[in-house]
């Protein structure tokens, strides 16, 4: 293990070497571009696009091309790039990972392979975690590019798909990533090849890389339909549940988040619905309603997990601390939260098309990222994505201090002690950011400042809105901010007159998260570019952190001191710091298999999503004709109904059946008899069949006027087989995933029952697609005025 250490820091001491001395050479053109005027430099654009056409790589232009990107930035900017971003933009075009400290200026350093991959014109995606980064992004550093002969888009959630589609075609697009991801599958979704808005994935950079490929990759982005259900159900068991009493009627296990009930909550349930057997399989959508109760009402928490707004449950993103617009529980969680708050139960809906971010990037042909913090998640990176992550140096030395732990015997002291320090440090008009892991912890805090007459701002999910005006100023003198995690994404904070003298800025966390690269985005809030600060975390036994994973030696230690809670009394040491991030390690190794499981369940996915994608695509855009397609529909289907009742010895064979399927899928009864099909081989059946369908087939081609009229034909009829079927497909396989856990009971590994039977699940949706194709084509009266239809998706989760 230290020999692969070792290699590890070594090799990535070379290639820090490596790159260092190209941005050397990029350095070393700065007089040269620095001479060209405003046209000569624009003129560069169009001469390195006629040199790629004639042959040469984006390697053999990089040189110039970021001497390019980095003489504009300082003319249309007024900023010109330091050496470690010319090093952080090299590690981004090679497809990797660049670790790029807060303050260091990510943003301009995304200019130059941005620039150097737009020059081909494939498009290049720039991928942000709120929109209003991307809008700010777009703005700002369109300038830049559109200086340069370059086009920029901006894709938001509220655009019609004609200026979505503008957005694509343009060179750079900035976008968030769920909209990446929802115009994915919207555009497997639609009738008309018109009516995508993608072009074929290309280059990406995704800023706050961890943020959206680790932390939301445990969340898959799902586009459903309304399915047809009564919430009456949802209202009786959340009523129920409300009566039950903790280690009386059930038991909740802190460590997993898990609930269930006890026996006596199991009696308590039968009386109350009562049914002699709450786990018969008659009683298994009732047990479902209960077990989502149960969570809704005392696992989930509100102004933690999520916010009611304006009547609506609202999921908060536990990372970010922002609220996930138009994202839904699934499985019925949200409905049972909407029963809980006593809010309008929204239906619950059928899941039409899903994927991971994990499966979603990695379908670029290049994927890279930046971030301030990505090292702790590094063997993820290289094992999921395919991607190094290399360290940047800081442009000046981090000077900021980052103080030891302070651990408190409970909530009431450690926020007690957290005010104290605030109050002493605004006295001296040093500015504070306080971090909160909840909304509900910024508000307690709130208002004990506010007994304090402290003034303060709040930055939490609930007034997302002030995000940039809040953050603007917390770096002023005097200034306090309270924020929740979203205050560490994306944001840069700038210190006042005076500031630097004061010590700069004190970030104090009062907990820690469950992942140490959340802990260290905060604390990166303060020391930018060589500034002074201090940092200070803040704890308490009563931390869900410490209740879940705490140590015991921490708390025999307390045991130990044996004080009273009263009198505020503190650990700080390094043993205990370590014992946190021991702690953290764990959380992290628990949500890394959370997300690898994620990711090993929708590969299965994965491959049956591309093989319907690639052949739905080849239907939308065949121009002249299908008929090869569907020849070999009908021919499987005649095959598989010849080859499904000729099994074994032929006086077991199914002749009625045969002919049955035929009459209903390919012939009339006046064309074919059961006496032609009677003792016949197999292969005789199914050349008498295909001649039949052959026959039936050169009809419709007569009834309808042209060939364009026959391929319309046969569009609208494959489009919507295959949708029905593969909507149909998803929401069963969705199914299959939640029963196939309970088959580790018996033995068996649940991930290999859910790849075999999802393998057989996709062939018998082939089947049927086939089969469904056929009949409709063979059976269906011809109308020259049909139309195809999508189909139509409710919403976005």
């Amino acid at each position: 293990m230290a020999n692969f250490l070792k290699r590890l820091i070594e090799n990535d001491k070379k290639e820090l070497r490596r790159i260092s001395k190209t941005a050397d050479k990029i350095m070393a053109l700065e007089p040269q571009y620095a001479a060209l005027t405003d046209e000569e430099l624009q003129a560069k654009t169009r001469e390195f696009r006629t040199r790629l056409k004639e042959g040469e790589t984006l390697d053999d232009i990089l040189l110039e091309a970021f001497a390019v990107a980095r003489e504009g930035a300082r003319r249309v900017l007024g900023l010109f790039p330091f050496k470690v971003q010319i090093m952080g933009g090299i590690v981004l075009h090679g497809g990797n990972i660049a670790e790029m400290k807060t303050g260091e200026g990510k943003t301009l350093t995304a200019t130059m392979p941005v620039y150097l991959n737009a020059l081909s014109g494939e498009g290049v995606h720039v991928v942000t975690v709120n929109e209003y980064l991307s809008s700010r992004d777009a703005e700002e550093m369109g300038e830049l590019y559109r200086f340069l002969g370059l086009t920029v888009g901006l894709n938001l959630n509220s655009m019609s798909a004609p200026e979505k589609r503008e957005a694509y075609a343009a060179d750079i697009t900035f976008s968030t990533n769920n909209e990446l991801g929802f115009d994915y599958l919207r555009d497997n979704m639609v009738v008309y090849k018109e009516q995508m808005v993608q072009r074929p994935l290309n280059f990406v950079i995704v800023d706050e890389v961890d943020s959206i490929l680790i932390d939301e990759a445990r969340t898959p982005l799902i586009i459903s339909g309304q399915a047809e259900q009564s919430n009456l159900l949802y209202k009786q068991a959340d009523l129920f549940v409300k009566r039950l009493k903790e280690d009386v009627d059930y038991v909740i296990d802190i460590t997993s988040k898990t609930i269930g009930l006890t026996d006596e909550g199991i009696t308590k349930a039968e009386r109350n619905f009562r049914t002699p057997n709450l786990y018969s399989v008659d009683n298994s959508a009732l047990t479902h309603h209960i077990d989502q109760a149960l969570r809704a009402n005392y696992i989930m928490l509100k102004d933690i997990d999520y916010v009611v707004d304006e009547g609506e449950v609202k999921i908060v993103d536990q990372f970010t601390g922002r609220i996930m617009e138009g994202r839904r529980y699934s499985d019925g969680l949200h409905q049972a939260i909407e029963a809980k708050e006593g809010v309008k139960i929204e239906n619950e809906s059928k899941t039409m098309a899903t994927i991971t971010f994990q499966n979603f990037f990695r379908m670029y042909k290049k994927l890279s990222g930046m971030t301030g913090t990505a090292k702790t998640e590094e063997e993820e990176f290289r094992e999921i994505y395919n991607m190094n992550t290399i360290v940047i140096p800081t442009n000046r030395p981090v000077i900021r201090k980052d103080q030891h732990d302070l651990l408190y015997p409970s909530l009431t002291s450690k926020f007690r002690a957290v005010v104290r320090e605030i109050k002493e440090r605004h006295a001296l008009g040093q500015p504070i950011l306080v971090g909160t892991v909840a909304v509900e912890t910024s508000e307690l805090l709130s208002r004990m400042l506010a007994k304090e007459k402290i003034p303060h701002e709040v930055l939490n999910a609930k007034n997302h809105f002030k995000e940039a005006e809040i953050i603007t100023g917390a770096g002023q003198r005097g200034a306090v901010t309270i924020a929740t995690n979203m205050a560490g994404r994306g944001t840069d904070i700038k210190l006042g007159p005076g500031v630097k003298e004061l010590g700069g800025l004190c970030v104090i966390g009062t907990e820690r998260h469950e992942s140490r690269r959340i802990d260290n985005q905060l604390r990166g809030r303060s020391g930018r570019q060589g500034d002074p600060g201090v940092t200070q975390f803040y704890l308490s036994l009563e931390d869900d952190l410490m209740r879940r994973f705490g140590s015991e030696r921490i708390q025999a230690m307390w045991e130990r001191l044996g004080q009273d809670e009263t009198e505020d009394i503190v650990i700080q040491n390094r043993f205990f710091t370590k014992q946190v991030e021991s702690a953290q390690k764990r959380v992290e190794g628990n949500n890394y298999d959370t997300r690898k499981n994620v990711l090993e369940y929708d590969e299965v996915m994965r491959e049956q999503r591309e093989t319907i994608y690639r052949q739905r695509l080849q239907v939308i855009t065949e121009e002249k004709s299908l008929e090869k397609v569907t020849m070999q529909m009908i021919k499987r289907t005649i095959h598989r109904m010849v080859a499904n009742n000729t099994i074994g010895d032929k006086k077991d064979w199914n002749y009625r059946a045969i002919y049955d399927a035929a009459i209903a899928s390919i012939a009339r009864e006046d064309e074919l008899s059961k006496s032609e099909i009677d003792g016949k081989n197999p292969s005789d059946i199914e050349d008498l069949l295909w001649k039949l369908a052959m026959a039936t087939y050169e009809d419709k081609k007569e009834q309808l006027a042209s060939p364009e009229q026959l391929l319309e034909f046969e569009k609208v009829v494959i489009l919507r087989v295959v949708d029905q079927k593969w909507t149909d497909h998803i929401d069963d396989m969705d199914q299959l995933r939640t029963g196939v856990g309970l088959r580790a009971y018996a033995q068996t590994n649940p991930l290999t029952e859910y790849q075999t039977e999802g393998y057989t699940r996709f062939n018998e949706m082939i089947a049927a697609i086939d089969f469904d194709v056929t009949r409709i084509i063979m059976k269906a009266q011809i109308r020259r005025n049909l139309k195809r239809e999508a189909v139509t998706p409710s919403h976005s989760n």
